[in-house]
């Protein structure tokens, strides 16, 4: 497959083909991890596809960042 770009195809909704930068393309160029690629993927889309819906996604993903990386502060401090 190589030389063919995947970004062209989009199964199940148009909900990504208009955007300057793919989501995907985004989360993967900055190394985010699943949880941030969520919130990117679901803030992205919100408009097109699954309204206020996808925006608490976003929100539930992101408050299970903040819970995760408070956990990891609170044991590199010994706050456990």
């Amino acid at each position: 497959m190589s030389g063919i770009s995947v970004n062209n195809i989009q199964h199940g909704g148009t909900h990504y083909k208009d955007k300057a930068v793919q989501p995907w393309d985004y989360i993967i160029g900055n190394n985010l991890g699943y949880l941030e690629g969520n919130v990117v993927k679901y803030v992205s889309r919100w408009r097109d596809k699954g309204g206020i819906q996808d925006l608490q996604k976003a929100r539930h993903y992101l408050d299970k960042l903040i819970e995760v990386e408070s956990r990891k502060l609170d044991q590199e401090c010994g706050n456990d």
